[in-house]
Order: C-alpha cells, then sequence, then structure tokens
C-alpha cells in the first residue's frame, strides 16, 4: 500500500471514530428541529400487566421490590416472581396479586425465566413488565406506561434512575446512564427513531415479545439487545416514557464493575453486527427509525470510543498538527453534550463532585475489556445493600 493510500485509510479510521464524539450533539439538534407529536389519553382500563421479576441465586431484594409494585396506582396487574436457583423457603406473600414460581431446573437466563412465567399466567395478560429483583417503581410507573401504549406503541422503555449514590463509582455508574438515557432513550426516540432497552423497567404487548423472542433459546447476557433488533426490524419504534421511573441498583464497587462492563463490553462485540442490519435495511425501505437506531449501535461503548479518540489525537499531533485541533473541538463538543446531558436530567450534585474519579473509572473498564472472553463464566451478580428508598415511596 503506497503512502497516498495509508493516509486516506488514516483519515476514513479518523471519521468512524471521531463521529461518535459530536454524534450526540448532531441527535440533539435532530431533536430540536423535529415537530414534537402530542400524546393522548384514553381509557386502559382493558390493558391488563404481567409483571415478571426473574431472580437467580439470591431473593433478598425481592421483598422490597414486591412492596413498591404492590404501591402502584393502576391495578390492573398480577406479579410473577421467578425464583431460578433461588431457596424460597422463607419467602411468601399474603397479597394474591403476588405468584412465586420456582424452576423445577436451572434456568440460567433471562428470557428462559420470562417464559417459564408466561406459560403459567394465571389469566390472558395482554401487556408485560420486566422489572430486576434489584428495581423499585415508582407509583405510577404502570399509568406512564399506558400513555404510550394508548398512542400506539407496542414497546416502551421507562427511565431507570439510580436507588444509590453512595461511592464515587455508583455516581460515575449513574452519570452513564443519564448520558445514555438521555441520548439513546428520550432525544433519540424525540428524534423519530427508537429508544433502546436497558434490560428491564421496560414493557410489550404480549404478543409482540412472544412474536420476537419465543423462537430463540437466548442464553448469556444481552436479551435486551436481540429483542430491541427484533422490535425495530420489524418496524415497530421503540417509545421512552421517562416519567414512568424504576430506581436501579448501581455498581459500588470496583470489583463488581469490572465483572459487569465485562459481560457488557462481550455483549456489544456480540451484537453491534445488528446495527449493520438495521442501518442498510432503513436504507432501503427509507425507514428513518431503523437508520438512526442502526447507527446508535454501532456506536462503541464511550470508554473505548474515547481512548480510540485521544490515540488518533496524539499520532496526528506528529503527523498532521491542524488534524489535532479539530480532534480537541470534537472532545470540547463531547463534552458538552455530556455535560448538557446530566443538567437537562436534573442530575444530584453528588454526580458532578464524582466526576474528578473518570480517569480511574475508565481504567477500571480497560481491565474490563481485558476480561471480555471470559466474561461469560464469572458471576456478575451485584451484590444489593440498599433497600431504604422503598420508604420513599409510600
Amino acid at each position: 500500500m503506497d503512502i497516498h493510500n495509508l493516509m486516506l485509510l488514516w483519515q476514513i479510521v479518523q471519521i468512524l471514530i471521531g463521529y461518535n464524539l459530536v454524534f450526540p450533539i448532531l441527535i440533539f439538534l435532530i431533536y430540536l428541529i423535529v415537530p414534537k407529536s402530542r400524546k393522548i389519553n384514553k381509557s386502559t382500563e382493558d390493558a391488563d400487566y404481567a409483571i415478571i421479576i426473574t431472580a437467580y441465586e439470591e431473593i433478598n431484594t425481592i421483598i422490597p421490590v414486591v412492596s413498591s409494585l404492590l404501591l402502584l396506582k393502576y391495578k390492573k396487574y398480577l406479579i410473577y416472581i421467578v425464583a431460578d436457583n433461588c431457596d424460597i423457603s422463607g419467602l411468601s406473600f399474603e397479597d394474591e396479586r403476588v405468584i412465586i414460581l420456582k424452576p423445577e431446573t436451572t434456568l440460567s437466563s433471562n428470557t428462559r425465566s420470562h417464559f417459564y412465567a408466561i406459560n403459567r399466567f394465571k389469566r390472558a395478560h395482554n401487556r408485560i413488565t420486566i422489572i430486576d429483583s434489584d428495581n423499585l417503581a415508582e407509583p405510577e410507573y404502570l399509568d406512564e406506561l399506558n400513555v404510550y401504549f394508548d398512542n400506539g406503541f407496542s414497546a416502551v422503555q421507562g427511565l431507570r434512575s439510580a436507588k444509590n449514590l453512595d461511592t464515587i463509582i455508583a455516581c460515575l455508574d449513574a452519570a452513564r446512564d443519564i448520558y445514555y438515557h438521555f441520548y439513546s432513550g428520550k432525544i433519540l426516540f424525540q428524534a423519530g427513531s427508537s429508544a433502546t432497552l436497558d434490560g428491564s423497567g421496560m414493557a410489550f404487548t404480549t404478543s409482540l415479545y412472544k412474536e420476537c423472542l419465543e423462537h430463540l433459546d437466548i442464553t448469556g447476557a444481552g436479551f435486551d439487545k436481540i429483542l430491541q433488533k427484533e422490535i425495530v426490524i420489524r418496524g415497530h419504534r421503540i417509545a421512552f416514557a421517562e416519567n414512568a421511573i424504576v430506581y436501579d441498583e448501581k455498581t459500588s464497587r470496583s470489583d463488581q464493575l469490572v465483572k459487569q462492563r465485562a459481560r457488557w463490553i462481550n455483549t456489544w462485540f456480540r451484537y453491534f453486527k445488528f446495527g449493520f442490519t438495521i442501518a442498510v435495511k432503513g436504507i432501503i425501505e427509507f425507514n428513518w427509525n431503523q437508520f438512526l437506531f442502526g447507527l446508535v449501535l454501532l456506536r462503541p461503548p464511550l470508554f473505548i470510543f474515547l481512548l480510540l479518540s485521544v490515540f488518533c489525537m496524539t499520532i496526528d499531533i506528529f503527523i498532521f498538527p491542524m488534524q489535532s485541533f479539530i480532534w480537541f473541538l470534537g472532545f470540547l463538543f463531547f463534552i458538552l453534550g455530556f455535560l448538557l446531558a446530566l443538567i437537562l436530567s436534573n442530575a444530584d450534585k453528588r454526580i458532578y463532585a464524582s466526576l474528578r474519579g473518570i480517569p480511574k473509572f475508565m481504567y477500571m473498564q480497560v481491565l474490563s475489556l481485558m476480561k471480555m472472553k471470559s466474561a461469560n463464566e464469572i458471576s456478575v451478580a451485584t451484590r444489593h445493600f440498599h433497600d431504604k428508598k422503598i420508604e420513599e415511596l409510600k
């Protein structure tokens, strides 16, 4: 390869990496100019929810999450707890709306647990919502989901807010979530595409969920990545309900963070190819939802494109000094976009104070990258210590 082609390749590589720095701001600009659709509210008495909680090996947070769900204002629902490989001898509820299911054999899969519950529904629920065993729900959670179902959506992602901000790691974890919820949730949806799914705090019509996943046996992390691909490829949009709030426990310890992120990074490398499929389909069918959503799925994890951008800028200092200035502007746009997400999401002041820990946080994610290949063999179950939030919901 001659020097001309090598330089051309270098420019292409830089564009593919660098656009990730400015992409959120571009989506935000689209969001500002796209007309906002008006939501309607109508009777939802026919909406019957199955709330599925999956627990694996530990059940110490089941009582708080069920307690929060029994405070829901919308009353037409049943709660199904799938206690996979759990000791449920001390677990019981007086409320008849709570059904405890104990699989005969270990399932070790979110979707297997979901369908274990679906196949044992007490009645024909027409909507499903997935809640993690460490989540807590706001009393208006189902009412807020109803607004989007009433407006014709078959899939809705709620907002997962931090339940705990007790350490710098937890705060930085929450800051990352706010960034993604803002751009890959609220702004992406309002720009005419679909919100990405977060694994919990999400709801679907039962028919759509079964259509998308009933024929698949998914193991390991990432069922939500497969599910969102199946939904969008079928031409549906995933709505983002920012007022349908569930509280999610943030990782507060470094060893847990490394293990958790190792699986998340592994999941991205396994499934980012979906982005090509969806984006190309969007181009062929002139479908803006699919095209934009496909581009979002191709974006690497935050710390990866930031480190690659630093590498490119450093190289350009020596070979293309003027281009290193363009990289500097790109980083300014990224910082602006990040702060914009925190400000417009009314982030807790503890999150701003934690930003000084970003270098250590990124270092731990580099460690996660090194453990990526063995990610599916390590246990990443978050140990839970924060149940006091339930008192605030009463």
